[in-house]
């Protein structure tokens, strides 16, 4: 069943009910933000997820490759690398986001935008995805690394022949838990301007009082993480060599 014309039936909430305006999905003013919004959210958390993946992967296979079971232990290494990832995840988003507005203001000119919600997600996602992604190469069955090992394959070859290959699987759910703790997080990115649909939220939902613009939104996230995490689900299971 579709929810749209359960969301088409909701009144706008402190908005005059004159002429063809009633409803959110047929007033054109909001539904034109409403795909602008959507489409922000989607940006930020793709845009910043694969950031996360492509620079989070080699800070998780460092974390594991110094480890006392990896294939180059250095404790001391090791613990340098394990405190920045600790570090890194303390940190409040919001305090993060704010710390970079400068930050994110010189590099694209701007802190308002969809755009300028990017940099501290991609930043905060790098060593959440770090852990993520070191928990999935460990679940690789040691025996098979020896077995490289004794077959004589370097230790590049090693990493990302065996390591990385035998946790495609892992890998493809962690960056889906990413993507869609991203998109959490984006909604946070637009209570300061920097779009999407927390801005929609706030700007519409929250300081005008329009409390079905907050449940459409609310509709809205759970489609879309739903329809990320079945991606996500079907990917993974499609890498699983133990299935």
């Amino acid at each position: 069943m579709s929810v749209l014309p359960i969301l088409a039936a909701l009144p706008l909430v402190g908005a005059p009910a004159a002429g063809d305006k009633g409803t959110f999905l047929n007033n054109p003013d909001f539904t034109s933000r409403i795909w602008e919004a959507l489409g922000g959210t989607v940006g930020q958390a793709g845009i910043s997820c694969l950031a996360g993946v492509v620079l989070g992967l080699p800070l998780g296979l460092a974390v594991w490759y110094t480890a006392a079971w990896g294939l180059r232990p250095t404790p001391a290494v090791n613990r340098v690398l394990n405190a920045l990832v600790d570090l890194g995840r303390s940190v409040p988003f919001i305090v993060l986001m704010l710390l970079l507005i400068g930050f994110t203001r010189w590099l694209l000119g701007s802190s308002l935008g969809w755009q300028a919600g990017i940099p501290p997600l991609a930043i905060g996602c790098v060593p959440f995805y770090a852990r993520l992604a070191e928990n999935a190469i460990r679940q690789v069955p040691l025996g098979k690394i020896e077995a490289a090992q004794m077959a004589g394959a370097s230790r590049w070859q090693i990493t990302w022949g065996v390591a990385v290959r035998e946790s495609r699987s892992g890998l493809v759910s962690a960056a889906t838990v990413t993507f869609i703790t991203l998109i959490g997080y984006s909604m946070i990115t637009g209570t300061i301007g920097a779009g999407g649909l927390g801005d929609l939220v706030y700007n519409w939902g929250y300081t005008r009082n329009m409390t079905d613009i907050l449940v459409m939104v609310v509709v809205i996230v759970l489609v879309l993480v739903e329809a990320v995490q079945i991606l996500g689900d079907l990917a993974a299971r499609a890498l699983d060599h133990s299935r």
